[in-house]
């Protein structure tokens, strides 16, 4: 413990923001991270506390505490070694995560809670500029060969571990570029996809190797699914090939809304309009990208891909961008007292909200309303929830300008084609049917098939697919060798 009265003595320090009009002209992360001595300050406010919740409030186990004080000290490579110890992805998860950490911290009871998220910002970055993150090649090779499909946080996060222990490992990605979601569903301005890059540069010179372009099984007929596939596998070559197979695709079945006029032009899902932007940053020519500037826009669905999409849309230029959400508005500061210390109900306000949007809370889209073939409004109610069930407020009907809707509620499913072609039993959501127990963990109904991440847990954040790749990995190779020296 770096400073004992240090809860006492100092206050939370946030992060900094570039000026709203700066950042909106580009596509750059805008974040402002702690300098050393800032970091300092929040090290010395961690507690040590007797259990300290933070690291079973973090998904992949995070020795938050230890860390903390390591920056307290000033000892910043122990704290970058103790960081990745349990994250493959520090400087991932330090730009993406909605800290469930900081939720469970002790502090947080009555207090702000110690700002975990951006000290790990601080250490990830800090290790790179000092040349601290470098390839860990295996020092014994064992001449079992893995497949991996899917380049996602899972997917990365088992392939380094499986290639450490002296695995050969391939990574199979349907898309151009190495990243599933991280790469394609995450704007540029909340993480820059250099990130990703030089993550892809260590692991190969440790021994992996990305196949881009390469679908295995097939996607169905008309899917709007991100896909560049050039070449297909059938799931049948990868399990001769390969001594195991981990399915760790994203969870990318995107749910609709079938209301009267959805097959106007102008009616599109979230995943179809942020990886274009995506790829016009990465410098590829587009032909028909979607377009916000000089619309109106509307955001159906209240969380963070609709945020997504809200900050996107700002960039472009749009006229108005109002987003809805079918829940009631949730209170500005939660009970903490009754929810600590899991993750809180509370209302959440992002940076791209801050940037420009009208949010509509307990509202239900009854109607795309169209003109010659082009949405140009919608026919909205208002709706109240009684004892968990919904019901429209009548007389509030209202039509609301829109020339783009984007559909951003969040996502069913990984792909049922993909997991059907493996003839992997799925569980009563659609997703593989896997149990995570410490005894064959991650196994599927089909011998040699892992599936790990939104494949076997449905859509999640970033860093429960870390931790499941990490475990998975694991799991496949006690499988190959009987044991396994790998953490859990």
């Amino acid at each position: 413990m770096g400073k004992v009265t240090g809860f006492l003595e100092y206050e939370r320090i946030e992060e900094g923001y570039e000026p709203v009009q700066a950042r909106l002209k580009n596509y750059k992360e805008f974040v402002i991270g702690l300098n050393a001595e800032q970091a300092k300050i929040q090290g010395a406010r961690c507690m040590d506390c007797g259990i300290p919740f933070c690291n079973s409030g973090c998904p992949v186990n995070n020795i938050i505490p230890d860390f903390n004080d390591l920056v307290y000290r000033n000892d910043w490579l122990n704290a970058s070694i103790v960081l990745h110890s349990t994250n493959n992805f520090p400087e991932f998860t330090g730009r993406i995560c909605p800290a469930p950490c900081e939720a469970a911290c002790t502090l947080n009871l009555n207090n702000d809670p110690v700002g975990i998220k951006s000290i790990e910002h601080a250490i990830a970055d800090r290790a790179w500029a000092e040349g601290w993150t470098v390839p860990q090649p295996p020092k014994v090779k064992t001449g079992k060969k893995v497949a991996v499909v899917g380049s996602g946080p899972a997917g990365m996060a088992a392939a380094q571990q499986l290639a450490r222990v002296g695995h050969d490992v391939t990574v199979f990605e349907k898309n151009d570029r190495v990243g599933g979601l991280l790469r394609y569903g995450i704007p540029d301005f909340k993480m820059e996809k250099s990130h990703i890059d030089r993550r892809v540069e260590q692991m190969k010179a440790e021994g992996v190797v990305f196949r881009t372009g390469v679908m295995v099984g097939h996607l169905p007929e008309g899917s709007k699914i991100t896909n560049h596939a050039k070449e297909i596998i059938s799931p049948e070559e990868l399990k001769q090939q390969f001594d195991a197979v981990l399915l760790a695709g994203g969870a990318e079945q995107s749910r609709d809304l079938p209301v009267p006029g959805r097959e106007l032009d102008g009616v599109h899902f979230a995943m179809e309009f942020l990886p274009q932007q995506n790829k016009v940053n990465a410098g590829d020519k587009l032909k028909g990208q979607i377009m916000a500037t000089g619309k109106h826009v509307i955001v159906i669905g209240g969380g963070d891909t609709g945020s997504d999409c809200v900050g996107t849309s700002n960039r472009h230029g749009a006229v108005s961008v109002t987003q809805f959400e079918l829940m009631p508005m949730p209170p500005e500061q939660e009970d903490k007292p009754l929810t600590w210390p899991y993750w809180p109900y509370k209302l959440r306000s992002s940076s791209s909200h801050e940037e420009g949007c009208q949010r509509e809370f307990a509202i239900a889209t009854k109607e795309f309303i169209g003109e010659k073939g082009k949405v140009k409004a919608l026919k909205t109610v208002r709706v109240e929830w009684k004892n968990g069930k919904m019901s429209e407020v009548p007389g509030t009907e209202q039509v609301l300008p829109a020339d783009l809707v984007l559909l951003a509620m969040g996502f069913v499913s990984p792909v049922a084609s993909i997991l059907d072609a493996f003839g992997v039993e799925k569980d009563a959501r659609g997703n593989a049917k896997a149990h995570t127990e410490f005894t064959g963990g991650y196994r599927t109904t089909q011998e040699k098939v892992f599936a790990a991440g939104d494949m076997r847990r449905g859509q999640s954040l970033v860093v429960w697919a870390i931790r499941e790749g990490r475990q998975a990995a694991r799991a496949v190779d006690e499988f190959l060798m009987g044991e396994s020296a790998l953490p859990r």
